[in-house]
């Protein structure tokens, strides 16, 4: 696919069932020509987060255990080649399955993945991996919670309870954020919290005091594309600030989780910059906490929050709540 290829008209209709949430109601690809070019597009954007979801695992020194992998609800299965990428492809994984309501997805899932890691065994899920009880190695999971009907959030359920670890990316929005966190709650009895959190206790952003405020970060995106005139031009018709990627997550491992970095920290969105100060809402063991950084304290830690570009994580070094000074490890 290139842009002198792309089906804009199919851009447009996209776009519109996304926004009015008919998306909801069933299959909308059309056609190969579809999905070839929301991968390009939309999908390239999807794929950024995923890059900042999997710098973040690997930071963490996490990888998956598990040689297989499903992409449910795939769609184009950018998802999918992120992870399989990030991991090392065939040389870590035998095999990825995928799975969409949409047999023209899955088809594209298919032949997009085999084309990328040509040594992988890739097919479209069995009935009987979607139906039955046995595990089903790593569970990958991207911008569904908005189109999901019962029956299939129950199927959904039924897998996560049958995966060895889970990565699940949405949109950054309040809504969404609030309802994957409610889901990161029902499942940290059974499962290790990897990330994003700093501590495996239940979410602070649903203490009464915190029902404005939602997990979510923000991704960097590649700064050639703002060279870029296609890109430009796809941001304006499509009426995307190009500058912003928020998105919500959580990673998942029935395995015990990599050891912690002590007293690990991290920002909640992005930092709000004052002349004398920077302040944010800080998330760590200690629960959810809004802080203001001095600029005098610390003027090389105030400089890169201002100019931090991904989701940021630090060790502080905090009195009266009041930020003295931190190591950033992004």
């Amino acid at each position: 696919m290139t842009w002198s290829q792309l089906d804009w008209n199919a851009l447009d209709r996209l776009r519109a069932g996304f926004l009015s949430g008919s998306a909801a109601a069933g299959p909308y690809w059309q056609s190969p020509s579809d999905l070839a070019s929301y991968d390009f597009t939309y999908g390239a954007r999807i794929g950024w987060k995923w890059d900042a979801v999997l710098a973040e695992l690997r930071l963490r020194h996490w990888r998956p255990s598990s040689r297989t992998v499903l992409d449910w609800g795939c769609g184009s299965g950018v998802a999918a080649r992120r992870v399989l990428a990030a991991f090392g492809g065939s040389d870590h994984f035998n095999q990825l399955h995928v799975w969409d309501h949409s047999p023209l997805a899955v088809d594209f899932a298919v032949g997009a993945a085999q084309n990328e890691f040509p040594q992988l065994n890739v097919a479209a899920a069995p009935a009987e991996m979607l139906q039955g009880d046995a595990p089903i190695g790593l569970l990958v999971i991207s911008h569904v919670l908005n189109e999901l009907n019962p029956t299939a959030r129950a199927q959904l359920d039924g897998l996560i309870a049958r995966a060895s670890a889970v990565l699940w990316v949405e949109p950054g929005t309040h809504d969404v954020s609030r309802q994957l966190g409610a889901i990161r709650e029902t499942l940290r009895a059974t499962f290790k919290v990897i990330a994003p959190c700093t501590h495996a206790g239940s979410c602070g952003m649903f203490l009464a005091e915190h029902t404005r405020d939602w997990c979510h970060f923000f991704a960097p995106p590649p700064s050639e594309i703002f060279a870029t005139p296609d890109w430009v031009k796809f941001g304006q018709r499509a009426g995307i600030d190009l500058r912003s990627l928020p998105y919500a997550f959580f990673a998942l491992d029935r395995m015990p989780a990599p050891p912690a970095h002590d007293e690990l920290s991290r920002i909640i969105g992005r930092p709000e910059h004052f002349k004398p100060y920077a302040r944010f809402l800080n998330c760590d063991a200690n629960g959810l906490k809004e802080l203001e950084l001095l600029k005098r304290s610390d003027p090389a830690l105030y400089k890169q929050l201002d100019r931090a570009k991904g989701p940021l994580l630090y060790r502080w070094d905090r009195t009266a709540d009041k930020v003295n000074g931190g190591e950033p490890l992004v």
